[in-house]
């Protein structure tokens, strides 16, 4: 602002405005205390730029003198600023060239030389300046003489006396500071008689203070008056600072006096002496404490990793210690004894600044500062303990010494903030004083407690966090430290089980990883507690449970985490430590037994262990020892169980289900629930019973003292909500662990998963249904609609939660009518069973609305909602009551009785308690029983009362099984081993009831007819229960097969068995029952069925379907096989299968070695296939006679009777046909079979044939090779015999012909009448006419060639060696309607063609698991409308003039055929022909043996040729091809693909075969016309 002032002033200017304007400013500058402010807003800066003005001319001097005149006058101190301004322009213009500007300066200091003193201007000015304004008269004599005054001043030392130079002086000193002190005596009389003596004799003042500071350090307890001596005698605090660092260092090479410290603790606490003055003077040096830490800390590091190294050393030489001196820095360290002294005055300010500078914990390791440190503690909160530790005052003895030092504690806000803080610094060496730990402790409790009542003010909540802090840094280190504490841990604990889990085992995270690295005590601690657990454990046996048990428990006293983590990686290593270590653990405290729990869930979360196996399909074995472990401690001991529940909740919500295994090793180990498929049929049929059954017969050991161990874990799902999220998690993580968790992982890994959740959530809900109360387990489980639409939880998995709710709710209802029935005086049998359908009416309606929007509307139109929801809500208990379990464990308990009254040893007392127990569950059992009864007989009642609701007439039998077993019986038998029974009981129960609309043949025939893709589908536990639930389906079949009376009895009558004739084109469909033969021939066919299936599976190389097909098989070996054609394919395929797995899969090779032993084992049981069912043997045995007995039935015509095809079933043999040309036409056939079984004796390879009834060929090659020569020796003599042969067949079969061609009329007029031909089937269909079979023939033929033609592109595009099921399966069911196409040839063609597409109708209507109702009932319109009337002769005549004439055409096409096939064949890669050349072991054997197979099949092919004459009736379309097929696929059914040298030898054989037929053929047929 004066620079604004003064710019472009000058001398006319400044009088006017400038003047008054500088001065305003001036003065405004005093006035704000602006004088000595810096800046340019100053009164300095003004004079400066006054100054500048005057030295330059702009303004006059006489103008600057007044204005610093007026201004000198306002303000006293304006003339020294002045003079400092002065002082800055004076260098300033000395250095300038300008010596205008410099005259002029020099004059306007004299100007004003009388306003200021002239000893300022020579203070402040230069020399040179001086003697120009003219203050002295000469530079040099002035300057020599400030030279002088200045050494006389700050260089020259006043003498002053010692004590040796002047004893009497220090004498009267010394008696004046001892005499005695009394009220009459004041510190002002000492020191001004101190003063006198110092002036008197000229005494060192030093010196003095030097005496008066020994004089206090002598007599410290009179402070109160040598305090304010030391206040008026010391002027600069620094001096009495210096001379107390004088009296330390004195003291630095010995042990300084505790009186020293105890001074210098005074005149620190009185602010006498500066700490950081004095700090310095103390020994030893930072430098070097910091030195000695990192040396101690590196040398505990080194003895830790010294313990773990094996050293082979000798030990002695170990024992030499270094020569260098170790030099305890602790003892002479006086920082460490001034702490001390500060300690005991309360100083705890200035102790914290030295313990901030040394390292951490290095001055609380030192023991008498620690202690001194926890006596500080006592005393601060002494009075604040008795009122809050929760001990009766009456036992707190003694006064409270108070010490007004120490400030007190009064509140848990004060104690966080005045007593935590010291605390900190302790760390674990507050071990030293364990009864302050325990002080600590008693607070805690008592603070949680009253927080949990609301008793604690929000200012005092503070201390939660504190008290956090407390048992992280102090208590919990503190442990460590402590020898062997047990009463000190188990106090602790009382405190640390206040808070939640989560914290606790945050806690011992820390404790146990980060709190060992922090001191070098810990670290030492760390390694011996390591060296001891690996001393214990190496000699833990069972024999010395009990010694090593104590040494471990006080090891875990202490140092649990450590110990735990060594014992638990040994029990990884070895499971075989289970129990001994289990049973070592019994001395634990219950601190150790909650850090063991940690500990176990930090080992199976570890991140660095790989939870599968090398081949990543089974779990790691680490994994499950860790699993079996947490189970026996958790149900041995008292161990916290929410964080192990927790944990398996948080890895099912991260799509996890490995850690399911601790989940189902806790429940089975606590609470004795079992989940095993290996459980025997008296236990399954145990399972059926009660509680009480259950738990005697129902597992594999009895369930015994598990009662408080189930109880806890009941008691934690609850309280932690758990028990419901676990089984949701459950159900939902098993259907998409499929999907989430594992989907590029092997197939054999997620099935083992899918039935550990599977299993698992079994478990757990059987757990949960017997230990909650039904109450409890109602209130928390939501409705089923609920699970299954918002939690999506499956049907199968939802019902099983809910189905307890279920059976509540109704008994309860049942209990309510049952009550108001009593009062009514009404209580008939007939009552409450009507009473028990109401109540289960009432129950489950709400059920049935909640269950119809879940599922499709047309899903309803076959089944009935309340048909499911019954299906559903039932269990085995409710079908059926175990009499023969109860039974054989009332009879075990009567034995128990005897055995304990005829044991003489033991005591009369003890003897009377088990017969008590005994007799107690006898009465148990019987009680239990008779319930059971009566509920199940209120079951049935009320199936029986609404059976009638159940199956809805609104579409086929065949739609509504498809329904029954896609939502009701897969689903369910596949869930557990009981719901497999139960599903076989409750099919069963619907025949017995004789539902409505339910067709027992049916669904039997669906279950059976084709298991191949739900065998694949399983995994391997489902394929242990699909196995039992197929076993007690063909248990109940075969029941029936058994005897005639039976069948009779149990289905004869009965609407399940109810099938439908055929009888002609235009009658009328009429319902009839299945006879017994029938029946047993339907047997036959499914017994088929299922041998189909199983070779299928065992030969397609995948582990999944060879896996559970060996499962199945070993599950239902009762009832099958029973056939020994079947029993021996089935046994040369396992035979097979064990000796090519033996070393690829060694689970496979033990599979097939299993069910091998078992099978030989029931070789016995295994009957004929003419005893199993009757065959059609009578005209066989007819011209057995006639031809020598040469003639037996043949292989084609058994595997026609073996699959029962399309579900037809012969109801009369032909023995009761009285039409004799019906009899030849019989006789024909068999003449034919005959030629066909004594050509197949011929062939080499007749051991490979489906049914196998002969033995296997021999594996060496030496009878190989023989074999091929003698073949080919054979060849040659067996030509010319062929063609007799078959001159002479095609002579019968023309005279035959032409017998027949004249009654044909007359024979179908019989056939249509005659109930011989009529055919029982299970569906409701009806007969076509030949014309309209024949047409669906054509169209047949036409699709096959379509699909040839697509396949032979693709072919052609890429090929795949690798096969798929559905093709192999596709490849046999053409291979059966070949077969059934060649075994008809004696028929007339339209009936052959009528017959044998009525079975392939049948066939595909049986196979297809689903029809359409609306392309059936088109079909039956069409063939309405399409039926022709009877063919008249002359059009039959016509018709064969017709066929004859395109026989060459036929001949073509075969031709044609062949040369496609060879096309096919050829552009087939010939890896994938060989793909499974191993098959069956040796490749060399198997490809010679491919060689033989055929040039035998190349005779086979000879023997099939064409028989056609002019009066021959025309054969079906390639039928010649057809029957070559039919060898060729026969042939593959053993090896899947060929080798390219057996294709080609077939092609050449098939060719010359061709060539020859077409020779004879034309041959004949010239004959014919001459």
């Amino acid at each position: 602002m004066a620079a604004m002032v003064l710019a472009d002033v000058n001398s006319k200017s400044w009088d006017k405005s400038v003047k008054h304007d500088f001065l305003k400013q001036c003065k405004s500058f005093v006035n704000d205390n602006k004088l000595w402010t810096p800046g340019p807003k100053s009164l300095k800066q003004a004079f400066y730029d006054l100054c500048s003005v005057v030295s330059k001319g702009h303004v006059k001097q006489e103008q600057a003198v007044s204005v610093i005149t007026d201004l000198c006058d306002y303000k006293k101190e304006v003339p020294l600023l002045l003079v400092d301004v002065f002082s800055i322009f004076d260098i300033e213009t000395t250095c300038s060239e300008d010596k205008q500007e410099r005259d002029r300066f020099i004059s306007l200091v004299s100007a004003v030389e009388g306003l200021i003193a002239p000893t300022v201007f020579k203070e402040r000015l230069d020399f040179d300046t001086l003697e120009n304004v003219g203050l002295i008269s000469s530079r040099q004599q002035y300057q020599a003489k400030y030279v002088k005054t200045k050494t006389r001043l700050f260089y020259k030392q006043m003498k002053f006396n010692l004590l040796r130079e002047e004893n009497e002086g220090y004498a009267k000193l010394v008696v004046e500071l001892n005499q005695e002190i009394t009220e009459k005596i004041t510190p002002l009389q000492v020191i001004e008689n101190l003063k006198s003596l110092i002036g008197c004799f000229d005494l060192d003042p030093n010196r003095v203070l030097d005496i008066l500071l020994e004089s206090f350090e002598n007599r410290p307890e009179h402070d109160q008056f040598y305090i304010p001596m030391f206040r008026e005698y010391v002027s600069e605090p620094k001096t009495l600072c210096n001379i107390m660092g004088f009296k330390f260092k004195f003291y630095a090479s010995e042990e300084t006096p505790q009186s020293l410290y105890k001074m210098a603790a005074v005149l620190l606490e009185n602010g006498l002496v500066d700490l950081d003055l004095l700090y310095p003077h103390l020994s030893p040096a930072d430098s070097k404490i910091w030195e000695f830490h990192e040396k101690d800390v590196n040398n505990a590091k080194a003895h830790a990793r010294k313990l773990n190294i094996v050293s082979l050393a000798d030990k002695t030489e170990d024992k030499k210690t270094d020569e260098e001196a170790i030099i305890d820095v602790h003892s002479t360290n006086q920082k460490l004894g001034l702490c001390g002294e500060l300690l005991q005055f309360g100083c705890w300010s200035s102790v914290k600044q030295i313990l901030d500078r040394l390292p951490e914990f290095f001055a609380t390791s030192y023991r008498p500062v620690t202690m001194k440190l926890c006596e500080t503690v006592h005393k601060m909160m002494e009075t604040f303990y008795r009122e809050n530790c929760g001990i009766p005052k009456k036992i707190l003895k003694g006064k409270i010494k108070q010490d007004k030092k120490v400030p007190q504690v009064n509140s848990y806000r004060e104690l966080h903030l005045q007593v935590f803080s010291i605390l900190r610094y302790l760390g674990p060496y507050t071990a030293y004083d364990p009864v302050l730990i325990a002080k600590i402790i008693r607070l805690g409790k008592t603070f949680m407690s009253k927080r949990q009542d609301g008793g604690i003010t929000p200012e005092d909540d503070i201390a939660y966090y504190g008290f956090l802090n407390m048992l992280d840094e102090v208590l919990l280190p503190s442990m460590s430290v402590l020898a062997n504490n047990c009463c000190l841990s188990e106090e602790l604990w009382s405190f640390l089980k206040l808070y939640p889990y989560e914290l606790r085992y945050r806690l011992y995270g820390n404790w146990k990883n980060d709190t060992y690295s922090q001191h070098s005590k810990l670290i030492c601690i760390r390694a011996d507690c390591l060296e001891k657990a690996k001393y214990i454990m190496k000699r833990l046996s069972k024999e010395n449970v009990k010694p090593s048990g104590r040494q471990l428990g006080k090891l875990s006293h202490s140092n649990p985490g450590v110990l735990f983590e060594y014992v638990l990686s040994q029990i990884q290593r070895y499971d075989n430590f289970i129990g001994p270590v289990v049973d070592s653990l019994k001395y634990l405290t219950s601190l150790s037994y909650d850090v063991l729990a940690y500990c176990i869930i930090e080992a199976v979360a570890n991140p660095d262990r790989d939870r599968m196996k090398h081949d990543d399909t089974n779990i790691s074995l680490w994994l499950q020892s860790l699993a079996n472990f947490a189970g026996s401690i958790c149900r041995k001991y008292t161990v916290e169980l929410a964080g192990l529940m927790q944990y398996v909740a948080n890895q099912l919500k991260a799509g996890k289900s490995f850690d399911l295994l601790i989940l189902r090793e806790i429940v089975q180990k606590m609470a004795g629930v079992e989940m095993s498929e290996e459980i025997t049929n008296d236990q399954l049929e145990a399972m059926s019973g009660g509680e009480l059954l259950r738990q005697e017969g129902g597992y594999f050991t009895q369930v015994r003292n598990t009662k408080k161990s189930s109880t806890r874990l009941k008691d934690t799902l609850l309280e932690h909500d758990l028990a419901l999220s676990l089984c949701l998690l459950m159900a939902q993580q098993r259907d998409g662990v499929i999907f989430h968790e594992s989907a590029a992982g092997h197939l054999k890994l997620v099935g083992k998963l899918y039935d550990q959740c599977q299993d698992t959530l079994v478990q757990f809900g059987s757990f949960l249904s017997m230990q909650l109360s039904t109450e409890e387990f109602v209130k928390r489980l939501p409705s089923v609609d609920t699970l299954i639409m918002s939690y999506n939880v499956p049907a199968d998995a939802a019902f099983f939660l809910c189905r307890t709710q279920y059976a509540y709710a109704i008994n309860l209802k049942y209990d309510e009518l049952r009550k108001i029935d009593k009062a009514n005086k009404q209580t008939s049998s007939q009552q409450k069973t009507q009473r028990y359908i109401e109540a289960s009416e009432g129950v489950m309606e709400p059920v049935i609305n909640s269950i119809r929007p879940v599922y499709n509307a047309k899903v309803w139109d076959d089944l009935s909602p309340y048909f499911f929801v019954t299906f559903w809500s039932l269990s085995v208990y409710d079908l059926a009551v175990p009499t023969s379990v109860y039974e054989k464990q009332k009879h075990s308990l009567d034995s128990q009785i005897n055995t304990i009254e005829d044991n003489k040893d033991l005591p009369q007392s003890k003897k009377k308690k088990e017969k008590e127990r005994c007799t107690t569950l006898l009465e148990k059992l019987k009680d239990e029983e008779k319930k059971q009864s009566e509920h199940v007989q209120r079951v049935h009642s009320r199936l029986k009362a609404q059976k009638e609701q159940w199956f809805i007439s609104r579409s086929t039998k065949n739609e509504t099984i498809t329904q029954f077993l896609q939502l009701c019986i897969f689903p369910r038998c596949c869930f557990t081993a009981s719901d497999a029974v139960y599903c076989a009981k409750f099919i069963h129960i619907l025949h017995d009831l004789k539902t409505p609309n339910f067709s027992t043949l049916i669904c039997y025939d669906r279950i059976f007819c084709d298991i191949t893709f739900t065998v694949t589908s399983c995994t391997e536990n489902e394929a242990h229960r699909y196995g039992r639930f197929l076993c007690a389906a063909l248990d109940t079949i075969m029941r029936w097969h058994s005897e005639r009376k039976i069948y009779e009895k149990e289905c004869a009558s009965y609407p399940g068995f109810v099938t439908v004739f055929r009888k002609g084109a235009d009658s009328v469909n009429k319902a009839d029952q299945l006879d017994f033969e029938n029946y047993r021939h339907v047997c036959h066919k499914w017994h088929f069925r299922i041998t189909k299936a199983m070779v299928a599976c065992l030969e397609s190389g995948n582990y999944i379907q060879i896996r559970n097909a060996l499962i199945v098989l070993t599950k239902i070996l009762p009832n099958y096989p029973k056939i020994t054609q079947f029993g021996q394919a089935l046994e040369r395929r396992v035979d097979r299968l064990r000796q090519d797995e033996k070393e690829k899969r060694p689970d496979i090779y033990a599979l097939a070695m299993g069910y091998s032993g078992l099978l030989k084992g029931k070789k016995t049981t295994w009957v004929a296939e003419n005893e199993f069912h009757q065959k059609d043997n009578k005209a066989q045995a007819k011209v057995q006679a006639a031809k020598g007995g040469m003639a037996t039935p043949t292989r084609k015509a058994a595997d026609e009777a073996k699959s029962g095809k399309q579900n037809e079933v012969k109801l009369k043999d032909n023995k009761d046909s009285k039409d004799p040309k019906e009899k030849k036409l019989n006789e024909k056939k068999e003449v034919k079979t005959d030629v066909k079984v004594k050509t197949e004796k011929k062939n080499d390879d007749k051991k490979e044939l489906v049914n196998g009834t002969s033995k296997e060929k021999d594996s060496s090659k030496e009878k190989v090779e023989k074999k091929e020569k003698l073949k080919e020796e054979k060849k040659e003599k067996n030509k010319e015999e062929k063609k007799e042969k078959n001159r002479d067949k095609e002579e019968k079969k023309n005279k035959e012909d032409k017998k027949d061609k004249s009654s044909k009329e007359d024979k179908r007029a019989k056939e249509s009448k005659h109930k011989d031909v009529s055919d029982t089937v299970v569906k409701e269909e009806r007969h076509d006419s030949p014309r309209e079979t024949k047409a669906k023939e054509d169209h047949k033929d036409r699709r096959e060639k379509e699909r040839q033609e697509k396949h032979d592109k693709t072919l052609k595009r890429s090929y795949t060696p690798d096969h798929d099921h559905k093709e192999t399966e596709g490849r046999e069911k053409e291979v059966h309607r070949m077969e059934k196409s060649s075994s008809h040839t004696h028929h007339s063609p339209e009936i052959s063609k009528c017959h044998s597409d009525e079975r392939d109708v049948k066939r595909r209507k049986l196979d297809s698991p689903t029809g359409s109702k609306e392309r059936r009932r088109s079909q039956s319109k069409d063939t309405h409308k399409r039926t022709p009337s009877p063919v008249p002769e002359v059009d039959r005549h016509r018709e064969r003039d017709k066929e004859r004439k395109d026989r060459k055409r036929q001949d073509w096409e075969d031709d044609v055929n062949h040369e496609e096939v060879k096309k096919r064949k050829s552009l087939e890669p010939s890896s994938s022909r060989s793909s499974h050349s191993k098959i069956n072991g040796d490749t060399e054997k198997h490809l010679k043996r491919r060689e033989s197979d055929s040039k035998s099949e190349v005779h086979l092919v000879k023997k099939e040729p064409h028989e056609a004459t002019d009066d021959s009736p025309p054969r079906s379309k390639s039928r010649s091809t057809q029957e070559s097929k039919v060898v060729k696929v026969k042939k593959d059914r053993d090896s899947v693909e060929e080798s390219p040298t057996r294709v080609k030898t077939k092609e050449k054989s098939k060719k010359s075969d061709k060539e020859r037929n077409r020779d004879k053929s034309s041959s004949s047929s010239k004959k014919s016309k001459k």
